[in-house]
């Protein structure tokens, strides 16, 4: 039984993209046909992919193109293939909702975007071509049959919150999208786009590099002779043409129709290998980073073609996750046309074209930092939490993922640093690289285990992205020099103390301490004296091997339980309450006042490296008491 025609809501963020798309937020509209052309290119790929892959697919393959037809006098522009096509579930799937990942952040930030030139760039990072249509027109007609299929459906909006979908008996194979223009309005960049001449000038300025043959009707036709289609885009593969034949304006534009970014490329890259295996990639680093960088459902890789035909978007095998910003295309010559992403995982051949493609990236940033040190500023601005997972998933890369790190660090407020650099500036008798991470730079900057190191001029790396937490541990060191956290472990920043002295220190309070490592017992495992203090009365410190604070908690808000960590309780000597808590304990040891004392110093120096006292009620009433009696 054929279903009737029925209408229905745009999903809600839908809606939202549709009013922002139509009350144009970004001038150049030329860039709807581009997203329609690429839009068919990829149905024409599809089926001719599925068209290997099953043998039995009821499907006409021959003359596979993209029409593009205009009517003057109707105002209607429409733009056809002959690809895969869309069941009725497809259209509704693909088009009435946006199920896309991240849709919704993606509109706060166009709302907080304060330019039509931000929200312009936010757009770019989301597959929103077709809705790129209403820009140019009021009403959009799509036509689309499923190959393989006998019933076709026609959908049909004017973008005001709903659409309409009905059965088609006898629509072809393929999809046809009808525009049904605006009037022209220059002022408003809004164009002809009933000119043949304005429409052949988009094809070939953004969609000239497309493997399939875009035809329109010839521009100069014998008098009562049939009008005959021609071929306007010249087909040929950017990556398969010499580098010296083609300007970087073609590769950022070939870079937008793969990526659907609005933005060019920040560096673009070639490779061609020639021997046991051949290949060519022709790959790019995008100039900011999509919204979707960090979200579970994101999708990865590089477009992956055999011999010039089409196998796969996102193929996740060709480059590893810490590099998933990367976009491009690599074209094998010696693989099946039927390899599935199964198989690819465990195809050596790929396997080493991943390794060089890694290489070459990796390469590619490090010469970006020696030469142009603007654009290596916004690389590492906009990816580096990225790749800075790779020093933990790549083990073989690890010593090129350094070299290309910066870290924000004492030495300048402002500028990060390079570890070359550190190590360059490093004091006569240093061996460590020190850092501290923690959940901000100015809790970092605040922190008692500073103290000392900010005295005697020790540069310190100020790590505070997530990631930080886990691979500072697992790397060994860089040039020789190990990590070393100054919140771990006793430091040694020099022998200029006066040996004696500190004996006699640790002397004068061996009994408090003994005593405080008792009392405290529940929190600590050792309670000594300090030499990385110089104002603050204590701070906590871990051993060698402990997991941080903040490493703790993304364990359990992960799921994670992790066995509670005592560590270590280090008291500054020289600090008046400290010196006066050792006095108090010597002439009252029962006195409970003086362990609550004891119990606040701990809370203090917990507080004071940004931890969660166990308590808190607790404290605030102790801390109450001892100020009434103060007063």
């Amino acid at each position: 039984m054929t279903t009737p025609t029925q209408t229905f809501e745009f999903q809600s963020e839908a809606r939202q993209l549709l009013q922002l798309m139509i009350h144009s937020i970004y001038s150049n509209k030329d860039v709807f046909l581009r997203e329609l052309v690429s839009n068919a290119s990829d149905a024409l790929d599809k089926l001719r992919l599925e068209s290997f892959r099953d043998k039995d697919l009821n499907a006409d393959t021959d003359d596979l193109h993209v029409e593009i037809a205009v009517d003057a006098e109707q105002r209607t522009l429409s733009v056809r293939d002959n690809g895969i096509g869309m069941s009725r579930d497809d259209v509704i799937a693909l088009i009435g909702t946006i199920a896309k990942s991240g849709t919704a952040e993606f509109l706060k930030k166009v709302k907080e975007s304060k330019d039509a030139a931000g929200s312009q760039d936010l757009i770019g990072q989301f597959g929103v071509g077709f809705y790129s249509s209403f820009m140019v027109a009021d009403k959009v007609t799509l036509v689309s049959r499923r190959a393989g299929t006998s019933e076709g459906v026609r959908w049909e909006s004017e973008g005001e919150g709903t659409y309409t979908i009905e059965p088609v008996e006898d629509a072809p194979q393929g999809t046809t999208v009808t525009l049904h223009l605006k009037p022209e309005d220059t002022e408003d960049h809004l164009f002809d786009y009933t000119s043949t001449h304005k429409v052949r000038e988009i094809v070939k300025r953004y969609s000239d590099f497309i493997t399939w043959p875009v035809k329109m009707v010839e521009l100069h036709t014998e008098e009562g002779a049939e009008p005959a289609l021609e071929t306007v885009n010249s087909m040929k593969a950017l990556w398969a043409r010499s580098s010296s034949e083609v300007e970087q304006s073609e590769y950022n534009e070939f870079y937008k129709h793969i990526s659907h970014d609005w933005n060019d490329p920040l560096e673009t890259f070639r490779i061609q290998a020639e021997g046991t295996f051949e290949y060519q990639a022709l790959l790019f680093i995008p100039s900011q980073a999509p919204l979707d960088l960090f979200m579970r459902e994101r999708k990865r890789g590089v477009q992956l073609y055999v011999k010039r035909v089409f196998i796969m978007d996102d193929c996740e095998a060709l480059m590893p996750e810490y590099l998933r910003f990367v976009k491009g295309v690599v074209d094998a010559q010696d693989l099946s046309l039927n390899v599935s992403r199964e198989i690819l995982q465990q195809d050596r051949q790929i396997r080493m074209i991943r390794r060089r493609l890694v290489k070459k990236v990796l390469q590619t940033v490090k010469t970006m930092m020696a030469d142009n040190a603007e654009n290596y500023a916004k690389f590492w601005t906009e990816f580096g939490k990225a790749v800075k997972e790779g020093l933990l998933d790549d083990v073989d890369n690890r010593d090129s993922i350094l070299e290309i790190a910066s870290f924000a660090s004492t030495h300048d407020a402002e500028a990060p640093t390079t570890l070359k650099d550190y190590v360059a500036r490093m004091k006569d008798g240093q061996s460590d690289i020190y850092y501290l991470t923690g959940e901000s730079r100015s809790i970092i900057e605040n922190s008692p285990h500073m103290e000392a190191f900010q005295a005697k001029g020790f540069e310190v790396l100020v790590l505070t992205d997530p990631i930080d937490e886990m691979w500072v541990d697992a790397v060994n060191g860089f040039d020789g020099k190990q990590f070393q956290s100054i919140a771990k472990g006793e430091v040694d920043l020099g022998k200029d103390e006066d040996e004696e002295k500190n004996a006699e220190a640790k002397k004068d309070f061996a009994d408090l301490m003994t005593w405080m490592t008792t009392t405290l017992s529940e929190n600590v495992k050792e309670v000594r004296l300090s030499s990385r203090l110089t104002t603050s009365p204590a701070c906590i410190v871990g051993d060698s091997h402990d997991i941080t604070p903040t490493l703790e908690k993304m364990y359990r808000a992960m799921g994670q339980e992790v066995p509670k960590q005592k560590r270590v309780l280090e008291l500054n000597p020289t600090h008046p309450l400290v010196t006066g808590l050792r006095t108090a304990h010597e002439t009252r040891p029962d006195d409970e006042a003086v362990a609550e004392t004891a119990e606040l110093l701990y809370g203090m120096a917990l507080i004071a490296e940004g931890g969660e006292l166990a308590d808190p009620s607790r404290f605030i009433r102790l801390m109450a008491q001892r100020l009434q009696h103060s007063l």
